[in-house]
């Protein structure tokens, strides 16, 4: 092999954020951590269920909310100068 073009491997972990599974492995980053892995992931699993990070589902439930607030709204208003 040819001297210093490989890159260093580190003997590491996977650690799974969503259900906490670690397995060892071979890496070319020391610590390595996954949102979801194929214990937890819901294609794989077959329940549904979701994954949520830093509220991002909390936060376009929000976004949803005040949209069809905002259509009902304007539906309402539509109706009204109809009649």
């Amino acid at each position: 092999m040819k001297q210093g073009i490989h890159p260093k491997t580190f003997q590491t972990v996977y650690t799974c954020a969503g259900c906490g599974t670690k397995w060892p492995t071979v890496a070319t980053k020391e610590s390595l951590r996954l949102d979801v892995c194929a214990k937890c992931h819901p294609f794989y699993t077959g329940e549904q269920r979701i994954v949520d990070t830093a509220g991002q589902v909390d936060r376009f439930m929000k976004r949803l909310k005040a949209s069809q607030d905002v259509q009902a709204a304007a539906a309402s208003r539509a109706d009204g100068k109809k009649k």
